[in-house]
């Protein structure tokens, strides 16, 4: 009996031992470097900007390997400084934590407690180089990490040899856009009328006064009188009634905005300027001379400021 009992036990045993593990989702079993590095195109500079957080991805609280995280409600003013690492093939064509399908080539990064999406400026504390990246999924569930970033971000931050390094990030918030608005017409000016002017009028103070005691008029001796307008030393200013700007965006974050603008004007060529209102920062493109050229530029930068507008001057 004793021995049926210890047969019965090995078995069960050896069951458990060769119970299969769980499928993975991926199809790698260890992350790795892609065979390429990503082309120019592909790591070229995104424009932080304002977004409204996802659905997906930011639960006030969530638990991965026995180890709680809280996901922060707003992160105005989050700056952060420790390791970063990167993620690459392993992940690259999977979806993020916030529904996004992950692309290994492109500027993103992943934080334990970010709401998502979010714009972090990082830094690389080894070489001063940065980047700008948008955060959608979470991670590096690492002690001694802060972010994990995608392979062509920690390419531009010259990281990948060393697969990690020491950053700095700090968020970059952006207020919700501002709705547009509908600037005043404008009135063509009121025709200035004049009253016709009599000869008493016309004529030099001192031939008037000799004229009234005299009670009579000589048309013959009056100065010449010439209907020419005459030119005066006063510059009435020229106004364009037709300059205006394209406003982009509006944000609390002085260094955000004008981190934009630099790349906004070196992109496309225009005057930019930050109108100050408030504690916000209203980042405009501009002043242009004309509404035409306001809507060619508006045209321009609708797909990253879906709710920008022409803001007559």
């Amino acid at each position: 009996m004793r021995a049926i009992v210890l047969l019965f036990i090995f078995t069960v045993i050896i069951g458990c031992t060769n119970t299969p593990e769980p499928k993975s989702r991926y199809s790698i079993k260890q992350d790795k470097a892609p065979v390429r590095l990503p082309t120019a195109a592909e790591t070229q500079d995104i424009i932080p900007r304002y977004e409204p957080y996802s659905r997906g991805g930011n639960m006030s609280n969530y638990t991965v390997r026995g180890i709680s995280y809280q996901v922060l409600k707003q992160a105005a003013n989050f700056e952060q400084t420790g390791n970063a690492s990167w993620y690459g093939e392993k992940f690259h064509g999977h979806l993020t934590s916030n529904g996004e399908t992950y692309n290994m080539y492109g500027l993103s990064a992943a934080h334990t407690q970010l709401p998502l999406p979010s714009f972090v400026k990082v830094t690389n504390l080894v070489n001063n180089k940065t980047v700008v990246v948008r955060v959608n999924d979470r991670g590096p569930f690492h002690p001694n990490r802060i972010i994990d970033l995608s392979y062509g971000a920690a390419h531009r931050l010259d990281m990948l040899n060393s697969g990690t390094t020491r950053v700095k990030i700090e968020v970059l918030t952006f207020a919700p856009d501002t709705p547009a608005v509908i600037a005043p017409p404008v009135l063509a000016p009121k025709a200035i009328t004049t009253k016709a002017l009599t000869p008493k009028a016309l004529l030099p103070k001192a031939l008037a006064s000799k004229a009234l005691k005299q009670k009579v008029l000589k048309p013959q001796v009056l100065p010449v009188i010439t209907t020419e307008p005459i030119a005066t030393t006063a510059v009435q200013p020229v106004i364009n009634i037709s300059s205006c700007v394209v406003q982009l965006a509006a944000t609390s974050n002085k260094h955000a905005a004008e981190l934009a603008l630099a790349k906004m004007t070196k992109q496309y060529q225009v005057a930019s300027q930050i109108e100050q209102a408030g504690s916000f920062h209203r980042m405009q493109l501009g002043p242009l001379d004309s509404k035409q050229a306001c809507d060619l530029i508006l045209q321009k930068i609708t797909d990253n400021y879906p709710k920008a507008f022409i803001k007559m001057l």
